[in-house]
């Protein structure tokens, strides 16, 4: 659903004063503009698809026209709709909110229904002597015949390469007060390979489709913060050995820090949005001229839908929805269940890798995203989460155990925007109880500390949660 521009203008809120209030040496947000001054008033099924609420007129018609590319299908090639033709052969899904739903988070897929907004990224283990130059830019071997991502799509006169099964396991965990949870593992399966045997050395990882509102602010924030937070060695002792992610810029053809993605491998919004139209939807742009077809899948034989398919104009407007996507406000601050939840949230250690609070630098031609005081509840730092999250995939500096530190802000709504919706990397957790209860790793004594709770104050730390 469209939402007239005079009503979005009139969602934003007024950011109140940075308080100093802390508990347990992390901040305590008190204000519910939690996206700065561009913050907006709106907790419905539309909660993530407004743009930042302090944003110019003109510039509300330049994430018009995004959204536009953003939210409807992209076809075969050659089409009457010459600027949104191209897609595949071989793809996931053929528009970003297919994944992205209504710009939230994806789901994995229920009984006999494709795996929409759920993929597999492939690889195969690297020499790093012999594979260093493969590894420097795409931070992994790409599978044989395959390639780095599972698609399970393809144009009708295309296969695609395989599908995708799911079984779940039960796991149940038994909390300090005899409380059961289930938890529920997935076990992936890759039947009917339409190109050949798969390797028998194939490591796959899981990947739902994150929510999408933040990004630019998030782009935002000087890499000197993120690096002050880096500690790989965890010289502070205190059981948390955050470390940035280095990856390859592929405008600037250099290392520079990641901080997008579950593993952090996108340096800024820009190449994580071409890298999707490759991956996700056979699209190629100026910054990704190949998609994830290998040659031996004969892709060329397809028409195109020119060169590049998403032309550099309509890769910037995409680029520029996905950096302008508001965050919602903070809901039910004066609850005193919600205050008791978030003292436990900073008490149990949650903070220490869901940084509370950012400030923004000062963004060239985005007022709207500078200089803005954040609630983001990340350090977008990778973290080792144990070996019952570990997919054994590396990328970049991320090994098979890390995985970046998601923000927090909006997950309140996820199943307000999409009742689907899942939590984790791979979307296995249900509810946000059963998020916490598979941190592993350095999240051990965290989790372990909430198993340990009374129900009363589970009930307020998921409050808590719920309100953000």
């Amino acid at each position: 659903m469209m939402i007239p521009f005079a009503l979005i203008g009139a969602l934003a809120i007024a950011s109140a004063p940075v308080s100093a209030q802390t508990h347990a040496g992390y901040p305590i947000q008190t204000t519910p503009a939690t996206g700065g001054e561009g913050t907006v008033q709106q907790s419905d099924t539309n909660a993530y698809s407004l743009p930042q609420g302090n944003l110019s007129m003109t510039k509300r018609l330049d994430f018009s026209v995004g959204n536009s590319f953003f939210r409807n299908p992209w076809v075969e090639a050659p089409a009457s709709t010459d600027a949104r033709d191209g897609l595949g052969p071989l793809f996931n899904t053929n528009s970003c909110q297919g994944c992205h739903i209504k710009d939230g988070r994806g789901h994995p897929p229920g009984v006999d229904e494709p795996p929409v907004s759920l993929f597999l990224r492939l690889a195969v283990p690297a020499d790093p002597v012999r594979d260093a130059e493969i590894l420097r830019k795409h931070g992994f071997k790409p599978a044989p015949v395959y390639g780095s991502q599972l698609q399970t799509a393809a144009l009708p006169a295309a296969k695609p390469e395989a599908d995708l099964v799911i079984e779940w396991t039960p796991v149940k965990k038994t909390l300090a007060d005899g409380t059961v949870v289930e938890l529920r593992k997935p076990v992936y399966r890759i039947e009917n390979p339409n190109y050949g045997p798969l390797p028998d050395d194939l490591l796959v990882s899981p990947r739902v489709a994150p929510q999408m509102i933040g990004m630019g602010l998030l782009e935002a924030i000087p890499i000197e913060k993120l690096q002050a937070l880096h500690d790989p060695d965890d010289a502070d002792g205190n059981g948390i050995s955050g470390k940035l992610n280095q990856v390859w810029d592929l405008a600037t053809e250099q290392t520079r820090p990641g901080r997008f993605g579950w593993k952090a491998a996108e340096p800024d919004v820009h190449q994580q949005s071409m890298g999707a139209f490759a991956g996700d939807m056979g699209l190629t742009s100026t910054l990704k001229p190949t998609t994830d077809c290998m040659p031996e899948q004969n892709c060329e034989r397809f028409a195109h839908g020119g060169e590049p398919e998403v032309s550099d104009k309509v890769a910037n407007f995409v680029t520029f929805y996905a950096r302008s996507l508001a965050v919602p406000a903070r809901r039910n601050l004066d609850s005193g269940s919600v205050q008791q939840g978030a003292n436990l949230f900073n008490e149990i250690g949650c903070a220490g890798c869901h940084t509370p609070r950012h400030q923004t630098g000062e963004v060239v031609e985005r007022p709207d995203l500078s200089n803005q005081t954040i609630w983001p509840y990340t350090d977008l730092l990778l973290h080792d989460m144990g070996p019952a999250l570990a997919d054994g995939r590396d990328e970049f500096l991320a090994n098979g155990s890390e995985w970046r530190t998601p923000p927090l802000w909006g997950i309140g709504l996820a199943q307000v925007v999409n009742p689907q919706a899942g939590f984790l990397h791979d979307g296995r957790a249900r509810t946000l109880e059963e998020a916490v209860l598979w941190h592993g790793g350095e999240a051990t004594t965290a989790a372990e500390r909430y198993r340990q709770m009374s129900s009363g104050d589970r009930s307020a730390l998921i409050d808590f949660l719920n309100s953000l």
